[in-house]
């Protein structure tokens, strides 16, 4: 696990102030479909010029999510349609290097 992504809009209804967004550790917030339906473990994805490659760990949430966002974030995210779109997120490995800034587009490869 190299790179963490989280669905914004998940994180938004956690964190409905965006400056703690980032206590949530994750490298991406991105508005894109994390669901394994989407992105199945393999998947690969162009982000800025990077190319990345979602991984089968499963991205379910620390101790440190749940002490900066509460219990209930954490049954939330892990709840069973929570879990059916990743809203805690997905984990994934850098394949091909480069640059990636806000805004940049995710391409599925």
């Amino acid at each position: 696990m190299q790179i963490t992504m989280m669905n914004s809009r998940a994180i938004a209804a956690i964190a409905a102030n965006r400056a703690d967004w980032s206590l949530a550790g994750d490298q991406l917030f991105v508005d894109f479909d994390l669901s394994p339906a989407n992105l199945p473990v393999g998947t690969r994805l162009r982000v800025g010029s990077a190319i990345i490659e979602v991984t089968a760990e499963p991205h379910l949430g620390c101790r440190k999510f749940s002490e900066r966002f509460g219990k209930d974030a954490v049954l939330f995210v892990n709840s069973a349609v929570g879990k059916s779109l990743n809203l805690r997120g997905i984990n994934a490995r850098v394949v091909t290097g480069g640059t990636v800034a806000c805004g940049d587009a995710i391409v599925k490869c």
